[in-house]
């Protein structure tokens, strides 16, 4: 990716607490991070607002009004079974 040298101008303790925490060496590589994030970030929520956008089709409303079938989950377990401490 091409590289654009710019000059900015940041808060100094917030630079520095960025460097910290990410590890980085220099200014650059924490605002390049930084910018990574953003840009990730904004992505996400353009998706998730382009999917909440998304009316559900008529199968997927129908899908919901299904009953479960709880006829697999039937078994001759004895669930108030009251088992020794020790087992």
């Amino acid at each position: 990716m091409a590289k654009e040298k710019a000059t900015i101008t940041v808060d100094r303790d917030k630079l520095s607490e960025a460097r910290a925490m990410l590890g980085v060496p220099s200014a650059s590589a924490a605002i390049d991070v930084a910018l990574s994030e953003l840009i990730r970030r904004h992505r996400l929520r353009n998706d998730l607002k382009a999917y909440m956008g998304t009316p559900p089709t008529v199968e997927d409303a129908a899908l919901a009004l299904v009953p479960p079938d709880w006829g697999d989950l039937a078994d001759d377990t004895d669930w108030d079974l009251e088992w020794p401490e020790n087992q």
